[in-house]
């Protein structure tokens, strides 16, 4: 039932207003109008028009459509865009309720009050401490006015608040950060600098190709020793000590949460670096750099990469960098000096091949083992079967699986809510060099916004497969690669439209001079046509190697509809090159050499012999735009294709949910170390 109030409500004759340029607006008010509600409980109450909208919108829009009132100027101009963008709308509202009260089991708070409430029904002080301890880190961005002091005149009001959390080993943790969300918005950069885990790939080879060897540290509350380029002051909360509750503190850092923060620690370290000499790599800016030479004589670059407050040198003398020159500015973490043991959640160590070349190794092993024990502890406290760990999964997900298929019941609020926590481990794994769960991770996050049970499932399946495999390691091999050139002969150009760029590459011109020894670049590219079976779209999947390591992998469902197997797999070698020509243009910026073109392989003749013949013609747009851009970088020898047989193709990993045989072993075998192997003969 509803109820218009005829005093109040907007009548349809007055619901439009001419503005004073005599333009005609629709009103929009919900003045007037109450709904009544029978909740679950059976009781009933009649509620605003406004509060129904905000938590109910798509239902209060079909109530209406059907009691036929849409017409009506309070529903009129929302109606018909809240039922055509339905799906979006109650993906926005979920999320909105969507509040996660505990992590791994433990109860989180969402106050200060809370968080000693919990201590004391545990008998125990983590939360407690975990507030000490972050005060007596943040303490030193405050001055913390008397009693009787105001805030200068030109220093503005903000607040704060405390963040909480449970890491995966089960300690609290609590962040003292400021409500940036409330405050105006500045001009330039908000966000942290991150450098990406491609260039931290490029790095790790390029050391062991170059004989440098790589130290790590963690700068301590890194954006605290950056000054604030904002006045804000904020009013003491408990958090602040009883007697400085209601006072004024005056706040000279960077804090976590403010917008300038980010931009703020930035500038700090721009003037720091300018000093050492070291500039940022215009294609990453967390990459900075400097001219360097061998004790023999040799010339390489020095290189730091920075993750926000993690930092990464790779020099011939890291540590000296470290603590004589980064030392200077920033107080660094004395027990994280060192080669890098631990990076980014991943372990990392030097390991000498078979064919006596020093390499680096990244295993994912520790995280993978400690996100599974915190799975299996959560999931122990359900009762239900979909909450359980298949046993003895062989493959990420089962081969029959279709998840656009999956129609069982909606995830409840807190169940989505952990399902999109722990697809958010799975990717972070993806990018620690679980390549060979890529695709699935992919598929299963296509499924955010609305979640159903079977997706659970099979996530927790994806867990059971890294449980059992859990032994992998990706080495960084700088050793040469075998590339027959023959299955990568060059076409002659001349005769061609493009004979013009017959070979003649772009190069950027601000680049650096290119010094230490480069890479052979190659890849291996594929496609699965009409891959999903609602939408028919393909996915496209291919990798990127440096010599012999692997720098880059990628599976993601193609943007428009492919009628043919060449049409899909022509848009996956141009996505392909697409990334190619920015690793180049990356490896350039860098300061590194590159010389000669990518190898690329796939498996579908037709398009590579497109890509070769320089007298081809396409008729399908999209495919020939596709064509023209891949056979231009042919033509100026950015890169070569050449046929390899699917059986060989390990971008079909990326692809295809591959049934557990020697095939998808083979390919997981050819990027990840001891994977197949027992703990004990991998050791």
């Amino acid at each position: 039932m509803w109820i218009r109030d005829s005093a109040t409500a907007v009548s349809k004759a007055d619901a439009y207003v001419v503005t004073q340029r005599g333009q005609k607006k629709l009103r929009k008010t919900t003045v007037g109008w109450r709904l009544l509600v029978k909740w679950r409980d059976q009781s009933e109450s009649w509620i605003h028009l406004k509060d129904m909208k905000e938590s109910h919108p798509v239902e209060v829009a079909e109530f209406v459509k059907a009691r036929g009132i849409a017409d009506e100027p309070a529903f009129a101009w929302w109606v018909p865009y809240t039922l055509r963008k339905r799906d979006v709308i109650l993906s926005a509202v979920k999320s909105r309720i969507r509040k996660t009260s505990h992590k791994y089991g433990i109860e989180v708070p969402n106050n200060i009050e809370h968080a000693y409430a919990i201590d004391e029904k545990s008998g125990n002080s983590f939360w407690r401490d975990a507030i000490a301890k972050e005060m007596l880190n943040v303490g030193s961005a405050f001055e913390v006015l008397s009693t009787e002091r105001r805030a200068p005149v030109g220093w503005k009001k903000v607040t704060g608040h405390l963040v909480w959390d449970v890491k995966m080993d089960f300690t609290r943790k609590a962040r003292w950060v400021l409500d940036g969300h409330l405050t105006p918005d500045i001009i330039g950069s908000t966000y942290a600098g991150v450098v990406s885990r491609e260039s931290v790939r490029i790095a790790f080879t390029y050391a062991a190709l170059n004989d440098v060897d790589i130290c790590a540290a963690d700068i301590r509350n890194a954006y605290l020793q950056a000054p604030s380029s904002q006045k804000d002051f904020i009013i003491c909360g408990p958090e602040f000590g009883l007697e400085n509750v209601g006072k004024c503190a005056l706040i000279h850092r960077a804090l976590y949460g403010g917008k300038s923060a980010g931009a703020d620690f930035r500038n700090h370290l721009r003037s720091c670096m300018r000093h050492l000499d070291f500039v940022s790599c215009p294609a990453d800016p967390d990459v900075w750099m400097r001219p360097a030479k061998h004790s023999d004589g040799s010339e390489y670059y020095e290189y730091i990469l920075l993750y926000t407050d993690d930092a990464l040198v790779i020099s011939q003398q890291p540590e000296t960098v470290l603590r004589k020159e980064l030392g200077r500015y920033f107080e660094l973490k004395e027990e994280s000096i060192g080669p890098p043991k631990i990076y980014l959640g991943g372990s990392v160590r030097k390991v000498v091949l078979d064919n006596g070349v020093e390499a680096w190794a990244f295993s994912s092993s520790q995280y993978v083992r400690a996100a599974v024990e915190n799975i299996e502890s959560y999931v122990s406290t359900k009762n239900e079967d979909r909450w359980k760990l298949p046993n003895k999964a062989e493959t990420p997900l089962r081969t029959s699986y279709r998840p656009e298929l999956d129609v069982s019941p909606e995830l409840q609020p807190l169940e989505a809510a952990y399902y999109q926590s722990v697809i958010g481990i799975l990717r972070w794994i993806v990018e620690l060099g679980r390549v060979d769960i890529c695709l699935e991770v992919s598929m299963m996050s296509s499924h955010l916004a609305m979640p159903r049970e079977g997706h659970l499932t099979q996530v927790l399946q994806v867990f059971s497969y890294l449980k059992k495999y859990h032994n992998t390691e990706m080495v960084f091999d700088p050793s040469d690669p075998v590339v027959d050139d023959a299955n990568f002969e060059r076409k002659d150009w001349t005769s061609s439209e493009f004979g013009h760029i017959d070979g003649q590459e772009e190069l950027p011109p601000n680049m650096p001079t290119p010094r230490g020894q480069g890479f052979v670049m190659r890849a291996k590219v594929d496609a699965d046509h009409a891959a999903d079976t609602v939408t028919r779209r393909s996915r496209t999947g291919f990798l990127v190697y440096l010599n012999c390591a692997p720098i880059y992998w990628f599976s993601k469902k193609q943007s428009s509809v492919e009628s043919s197997s060449f049409g899909s797999e022509f848009v996956a070698m141009k996505q392909c090159c697409e990334y190619l020509r920015g690793l180049r243009y990356k490896l350039r910026m860098m300061g590194i050499p590159v010389a000669g073109p990518v190898y690329i392989q796939g498996d579908n003749q037709s398009v590579l012999a497109n890509t070769t013949i320089p007298d081809s013609t396409l008729n399908k747009k999209n495919q020939s735009i596709a064509y023209h851009f891949v056979r231009e970088g042919a033509a100026r020898d950015e890169w070569r294709t050449a046929y390899v047989n699917t059986h060989d193709n390990d971008a079909d990993l990326l692809t295809k949910l591959l049934p557990s045989g020697e095939k998808r072993k083979g390919f997981v075998r050819n990027i990840l170390h001891h994977i197949f192997q027992p703990a004990a003969a991998a050791a």
